[in-house]
């Protein structure tokens, strides 16, 4: 955040705004981190830090209450940057040392869908706002429920990728593969763009190469795993279908 000129007066109920417009302290480093065009996954920590302890300078010099979550992530900021600094060890042979940043980038990713998912959900026509509930019996015939993704349905169109890769072996210069964490950022950046359902074949490039195919299948994996981004199909048999996970269900054949 720029220094303030010291002949400006801004009123502390002004300053009082700015503080309630943050949900906490995620949503107020998500703020920097996009204004600052970075990328999520790379954080610069020593500029983020900075700009954050100095909004939190200038809500402490105008006598303004912080909530405490806000000066314990002001602390955690603090010992990343400190640890940045710090020749990394290894944790064993072959493996890579752990990014300091690891655990803030996981909290933000998961702060920002969850805050899309706010958003979309407000969007939404809701009850006793836009409309009212009429209700009325349903058939449990007319609930359609897609089948579950299986191991084997995953499997099989990953095979059918690998396979369009393998007749793709054009000469390629060499380029530092990005890791699984990476291609999870990438993954959730063009489900976010182009929004609902995306066919699982397009999410990936015969271009890559196999190692760049195996990488990105793995991340994919990974964001199922933590319940990031969701699989589905029209019907058994057809095409898997991926998407940023909404945290919803469908309504069970038992309660309807």
């Amino acid at each position: 955040m720029e220094h303030l000129p010291q002949d400006l007066y801004i009123p502390p109920d002004a300053l009082e705004i700015m503080l309630d417009a943050f949900e906490g302290p995620l949503d107020l480093l998500l703020y920097l981190i996009r204004k600052a065009n970075v990328d999520i996954l790379d954080i610069p920590m020593a500029p983020l830090t900075r700009q954050y302890l100095d909004y939190i300078d200038s809500m402490q010099a105008s006598n303004l209450e912080l909530a405490a979550e806000y000066l314990v992530m002001a602390a955690m900021l603090i010992e990343i940057k400190s640890r940045m600094l710090l020749p990394r060890t290894k944790v064993g042979e072959g493996d890579e040392a752990e990014d300091p940043r690891a655990e803030l980038v996981r909290r933000l990713m998961e702060y920002e869908q969850m805050k899309l998912a706010g958003q979309k959900l407000n969007e939404m026509p809701q009850a006793e706002r836009e409309f009212y509930w009429v209700e009325t019996l349903v058939e449990k015939s007319l609930y359609v429920r897609h089948p579950d993704v299986s191991v084997a349905d995953l499997k099989e169109a990953w095979d059918s990728i690998f396979r369009q890769a393998k007749l793709n072996k054009n000469h390629k210069i060499g380029r530092e593969e990005l890791s699984v964490r990476e291609h999870m950022g990438i993954i959730l950046r063009l489900l976010q763009e182009r929004g609902g359902f995306v066919q699982f074949e397009t999410m990936f490039d015969p271009e890559m190469g196999a190692p760049g195919l195996v990488v990105h299948f793995l991340a994919m994996l990974e964001l199922a795993r933590e319940k990031l981004v969701e699989f589905t199909q029209t019907e058994a048999f057809q095409p898997i279908y991926v998407r940023v996970h909404q945290g919803g269900s469908e309504p069970s054949q038992e309660s309807a």
